[in-house]
């Protein structure tokens, strides 16, 4: 649950200021939302 709440943070931030100072950041926010995503899945504890 912690992870989700920093992943969440982490993409807001990227999307604030990410897509104004670099772009790049942004792109790198969506890959590590989407591994982490993906492997949070794969290993799933309801």
């Amino acid at each position: 649950m912690l992870w989700l709440v920093i992943g969440i943070v982490l993409l807001v931030i990227a999307i604030a200021g990410g897509t104004i100072v670099h772009p790049i950041l942004f792109v790198l926010a969506i890959f590590a939302l989407l591994a982490f995503f993906t492997g949070a899945r794969g290993r799933s504890r309801v």
